[in-house]
């Protein structure tokens, strides 16, 4: 009785191994970079300072508003898009996607042309309302929304789209209404997509610069988040610029180890 040979062991070709190793060497060393230059001692003294604290404390406040008004109207479009019948809807979902790969700053130019004092709609905002959004705490909000969106609606779609809709359509013959549904049935059902857009979502809102620093400016204690203050410290202050931006290497790689087993697990060995 004839037994099945192993599979033969595959190898990698000795270029593509090379290469794979610059690339490597390409994305880590500037981060052992920033890791070795930390001046950890002063690491204490440098985040508790006025400016710091001041940015981390905006930052928290304008990221997680704008993840949740990302949330908010965010996932009413992720259902549409997935499950309503409306003309339109591959256009509709090209342009919810769009700030994906929109250049930040250009967001932040139409933002302002759309939200500023002499805006499209900003000028009635200011003239009827005396709200001013640009250089503000809320344009800061709008700013990190408009970019962060995308991620939770594409997320939060794609599970709504691979949710087998038999259980929704069996509590619905069974009489459950159309809230209850929504309750018990479809929002457990994407929880977890629900829960890893989000993250995405505060991620990109925390990480905010180029829209952010367009449309609302950078003035401390009212529009300087984290990001807004690494750059400004640069010219003043290097080392408080560094212990900043491990702050932000810090929450990224958090984000990274919340979603490992949704977005970041290779197959077998």
């Amino acid at each position: 009785m004839s037994t099945a040979a192993p599979a033969r062991r595959r190898t990698t070709p000795v270029p593509i191994g090379v290469l794979a190793a610059i690339g490597v060497a390409f994305l880590a060393i500037p981060l052992v970079g920033l890791l070795l230059t930390t001046p950890w001692s002063r690491l204490p003294e440098l985040l508790t300072s006025p400016v710091a604290a001041e940015a981390l404390r905006l930052s928290l406040i304008t990221s997680l508003s704008a993840t949740a008004l990302a949330v908010l109207v965010g996932v009413p479009l992720a259902w549409v898009l997935a499950r309503a019948h409306l003309p339109g809807r591959t256009f509709i979902r090209a342009l919810v996607t769009l700030p994906l790969v929109l250049p930040p700053v250009v967001g932040g130019v139409a933002l302002l042309l759309a939200f500023g004092r002499r805006g499209l709609i900003g000028q009635y905002l200011y003239d009827w309302f005396g709200v001013q959004l640009p250089f503000s705490t809320a344009g800061v909000i709008m700013a990190e929304a408009f970019v962060a969106m995308p991620f939770l609606v594409i997320t939060v779609e794609g599970a709504l789209r691979s949710a087998d809709p038999r259980f929704e359509e069996a509590a619905a013959t069974l009489g459950a209404k159309r809230w209850t549904i929504l309750r018990r049935i479809t929002l457990p059902l994407i929880g977890p997509a629900l829960l890893a857009g989000t993250i995405l979502a505060w991620a990109r809102a925390l990480g905010e610069f180029g829209a952010t620093i367009t449309f609302a400016g950078n003035l401390p204690g009212v529009t300087q988040t984290l990001p807004l203050a690494v750059y400004s410290a640069l010219d003043t202050d290097r080392e408080a610029a560094i212990a900043l931006s491990l702050v932000l290497l810090v929450a990224s790689l958090a984000v990274l180890l919340l979603l490992r087993d949704r977005y970041l697990r290779g197959g077998s060995s």
